[in-house]
């Protein structure tokens, strides 16, 4: 029988492969671990509010009426819909089915034709130079393989083809976030931090020579919540790696990490009202492909 020291070690341990993972030989072990921490709580209540960040994507990507696109690790479908709206021929894929079935649900609500199915994003189920646009936003950024992922999306994408990608950059909000929880469960040595996607230093590392021509542009997703304890309510119920990472502090350090939160909120916040308004730094990406 597990003990309650024995349960928190397992939390901790998975939170830490969720948002600071790497890749390791049981690949397997460690993609149902993430796949609990991502499947807690529920994510799309988080998701649906950056839905503007699929829209500025697509539209930076020039999408034309008929193209065939993926979205890689889609959540409950941002990119997925906005696509969609464009009159694209769309897949929306994730490892999380709850996750796709909210994805459903929203495209079913407005009426758009999308094909759903299960995928893990470093084992694509498809032909090579299969869609003319691969997207990802805040998805494919936090596989264990980063390179294994970054050369699965170039496999499926036709030569002069485009991927789009939305990651958080290491100095955001959202960075920083994973940052101060990383000093409450430090994460393995060596790892790669997710937020390395969000620099186009480790992007032409993972990239390459498949790169054609790469823009950049740093932007803000606006967090807008009645304060920030509603924001810290609303994470530490409905986003995993927060939940999980309370815990996996145990109760005796949850205190601390909450009032940690809240004061990066307010290092953050724009809002003198008592609101929440707090720009999170990412990087746009459109990559040609070669």
């Amino acid at each position: 029988m597990t003990t309650p020291e024995q349960s928190k070690a397992l939390t901790r341990r998975a939170f830490m492969e969720t948002v600071f993972p790497q890749p390791v030989a049981d690949l397997a072990a460690l993609k149902l671990k993430q796949q609990a921490a991502w499947s807690a709580g529920d994510y799309a209540v988080i998701g649906t509010t950056l839905q503007i960040v699929g829209e500025t994507l697509c539209e930076a990507l020039d999408l034309r009426a008929g193209e065939r696109v993926l979205d890689v690790a889609a959540g409950n479908g941002n990119a997925t819909l906005a696509a969609a709206r464009r009159w694209c021929d769309v897949v929306s894929t994730d490892y999380v089915g709850a996750l796709l079935e909210r994805g459903k649900a929203r495209a079913s609500a407005e009426g758009l034709a999308v094909q759903f199915e299960e995928a893990d994003a470093e084992n694509l189920p498809y032909a090579d130079a299969s869609f003319d646009v691969v997207l990802s936003t805040f998805g494919v950024m936090f596989t264990p393989n980063q390179q294994r992922a970054a050369s699965e999306l170039a496999r499926v994408c036709k030569s002069g083809g485009s991927i789009g990608l939305a990651n958080w950059t290491p100095p955001g909000f959202i960075g920083e976030l994973f940052k101060l929880i990383g000093r409450y469960i430090p994460p393995p040595t060596g790892v790669k931090s997710p937020s390395l996607w969000g620099t186009e230093e480790r992007l032409r590392e993972l990239f390459g020579e498949r790169i054609a021509t790469l823009k950049t542009e740093r932007k803000n997703f606006v967090f807008r919540y009645r304060a920030p304890q509603h924001w810290l309510d609303t994470f530490r119920t409905y986003y995993g790696p927060v939940q999980k990472a309370f815990l996996a502090v145990g109760a005796a350090r949850e205190e601390a990490l909450a009032a940690d939160l809240i004061r990066l909120v307010q290092q953050f916040n724009h809002a003198t009202d008592g609101a929440m308004v707090v720009p999170s730094e990412y990087l746009e990406v459109v990559i040609r492909k070669r």
